[in-house]
């Protein structure tokens, strides 16, 4: 699974989002899942791609998943579902 963050330097939201991410791929525990952390900025292609309109994004396996910051809860209950856990 890949959980890709998609974040801007100038956003005041990025760091919580990415710190949720975090805590959450630890408390699942999987080896299978790799985070990738992406500049809005430094990658426009990524942000066509996905059509991503505001920071952060958080897509999963291709998919927009969450725009902004998702629960803790939100993001451990999507990924368990993804992963049939």
């Amino acid at each position: 699974m890949l959980i890709e963050v998609i974040t801007s330097p100038q956003c005041p939201h990025c760091p919580t989002a990415k710190r949720v991410v975090e805590e959450v791929v630890k408390k699942v525990s999987c080896d299978d899942i790799e985070v990738k952390y992406i500049d809005a900025t430094e990658d426009p292609g990524t942000v066509k791609k996905y059509n991503i309109m505001a920071v952060p994004t958080i897509v999963i396996d291709g998919e927009v998943a969450f725009v902004g910051i998702p629960s803790s809860e939100e993001l451990e209950k999507y990924l368990r579902e993804k992963l049939n856990r």
